[in-house]
C-alpha cells in the first residue's frame, strides 16, 4: 500500500442513531464517493475509519472519523501528522445550514462558520488553510434550534436531494486531484445546469411574462 498524499475526510456522528442525521451528510457523501471507486473502509486508524487506494494517479485515504463530530480535529490531526500530509493536502468534507438542500460550495480555506467539527480540524491542523467541500442541509424551520435541526433524519425528499448531488461533488473531487483546487472551485461552485424540462418552462414562463 502506497503512503497516501492526501486525505479526504468525511465528517459525521457514528453509529446507527446518527446514520441519516442531517449532520451525517459529509458521511454519506464520503461513503458515495468510496463506493464509486470500489474502495471499502476496513481499517481503523487513530479513532478513524479509513480507505486507502489510489485515485486518477492519487494515492489517498478517505477518512471518517469516529471520535464523534467535535472532536473530529483528533483524528485528522493525527492522520496528517502521521502519513506527512499537509493542510492543502486536508480536503474535509461537512453539512453546512447556510446553504440549500443539496447544493454545494468548494473553498480553499476559511473560518469554521459555527461548525464544531470544522473548529476541531482547524484547532489541530493549527490553520484555516485547508480546502473544504461544503454540502447544504438549509436552515431549521421557525425557531428549531439548530443543534436539534442538525441531529434529526433527513427526510426522504432531502435525502434524494443530496444524492443527486453525489455525483458532483465526487467529479469536484476528482479535478482537485488532477487540475487543482482553483479548478475545481470554478467547476463545482458555478451553477449546475438545469434539466431540460425545467429550462423549458422557465424560458416559457420568460416569453409568457
Amino acid at each position: 500500500m502506497s503512503t497516501p498524499r492526501k486525505l479526504i475526510v468525511g465528517l459525521g456522528n457514528p453509529g446507527s442513531t446518527y446514520a441519516q442525521n442531517r449532520h451525517n451528510a459529509g458521511f454519506l457523501c464520503i461513503d458515495a464517493f468510496a463506493s464509486k471507486h470500489g474502495l471499502s473502509f476496513n481499517k481503523m486508524m487513530f479513532r478513524g475509519l479509513t480507505a486507502h487506494g489510489t485515485i486518477e494517479g492519487q494515492s489517498l485515504a478517505l477518512v471518517k472519523p469516529m471520535t464523534f463530530m467535535n472532536l473530529s480535529g483528533e483524528c485528522v490531526g493525527s492522520l496528517a501528522r502521521f502519513y506527512k500530509v499537509p493542510p492543502e493536502a486536508v480536503l474535509v468534507i461537512y453539512d453546512d445550514l447556510d446553504l440549500p438542500p443539496g447544493q454545494l460550495r468548494l473553498r480553499a480555506q476559511g473560518g469554521a462558520g459555527g461548525h464544531n467539527g470544522m473548529k476541531s480540524i482547524i484547532a489541530h491542523l493549527g490553520t484555516e488553510a485547508f480546502p473544504r467541500l461544503r454540502i447544504g442541509i438549509g436552515r431549521p424551520p421557525d425557531r428549531m434550534a439548530p443543534r436539534d435541526y442538525v441531529l434529526q433524519d433527513l427526510t426522504q425528499v432531502e435525502l434524494d436531494q443530496l444524492r443527486a448531488t453525489f455525483d458532483r461533488a465526487a467529479e469536484g473531487i476528482r479535478l482537485w486531484l488532477t487540475e487543482g483546487i482553483e479548478r475545481a472551485m470554478n467547476w463545482v461552485n458555478a451553477a449546475p445546469a438545469k434539466p431540460k424540462s425545467q429550462q423549458a418552462s422557465s424560458d416559457a414562463i420568460a416569453r409568457d411574462g
